[in-house]
């Protein structure tokens, strides 16, 4: 799947031009999201250097987004091909059901999350952090799914960022190289582990977006480091 720019800027336009039906209110909600497109800049031809990425990985309650819920959210920000360790985030959520036999993938209880922030607080959070700079997830449909429900709903429109997916990248690669692609192969901690990156704790948020920040300055590594935008997309 392709998360460029062409297809995301005319997607973009139908909401906005949806907007003018709209009340007072759900307008300054749109507004939210509108913000974060309108500072969006960089062009698939940049150099992948001179463009800064948020690096987001999420936990949840399933693996289906029509019943399931997040429960974390974490991300780092790379700029100038650094991992910036200040700009780092995680936060917990509080879901409105119970996250059941879930906990035993994340290990986060109800208890730990009864204090978490709700839906808006996070997303106005990570729309502040997003502002300007490309999405990374790795596997990205999964966090998109969750992310875009929760966008729709509180800005009526789904987020329409680029995005790089780290295991798309991966899964190109290893196809120029006729190698076949075998089970467990693209998980994030497969991917790391051949590109010699160190072990991360998985399942959590915020560990999982710095490993992915990691594999994405690999991935780059091994192309040779001068590569576009448009090669990540």
């Amino acid at each position: 799947m392709s998360w460029g720019f062409p297809g995301l800027r005319l997607q973009r336009q139908l909401y906005r031009l949806r907007q003018r039906s709209l009340s007072a209110a759900q307008k300054r909600e749109f507004l939210a999201l509108s913000h974060c497109w309108q500072h969006m800049q960089c062009r698939g031809g940049d150099g992948w250097r001179e463009v800064e990425f948020l690096v987001v990985d999420t936990e949840t309650s399933s693996l289906n987004a029509a019943t399931g819920e997040l429960v974390s959210a974490g991300w780092v920000v790379i700029r100038g091909g650094r991992v910036v360790l200040s700009t780092a985030e995680h936060w917990l959520m509080k879901p409105r059901n119970s996250v059941g036999e879930s906990a035993t993938i994340h290990s986060l209880r109800d208890c730990e999350l009864s204090e978490g922030l709700g839906e808006d607080d996070l997303m106005s959070r990570f729309l502040q952090a997003a502002s300007g700079r490309v999405l990374v997830f790795h596997h990205a449909p999964l966090d998109l799914a969750f992310l875009n429900r929760i966008s729709r709903r509180l800005y009526g429109a789904p987020l329409l960022m680029p995005v790089v997916d780290t295991l798309q990248v991966e899964s190109r690669s290893l196809e120029r190289r006729n190698q076949p692609v075998m089970n467990n192969m693209l998980r994030l901690a497969s991917c790391c582990a051949r590109y010699n990156l160190p072990p991360a704790r998985a399942h959590n948020a915020l560990t999982d977006a710095l490993a992915t920040a990691e594999l994405l300055l690999a991935q780059v590594g091994y192309k040779g480091g001068s590569v576009k935008l448009r090669e990540l997309l």
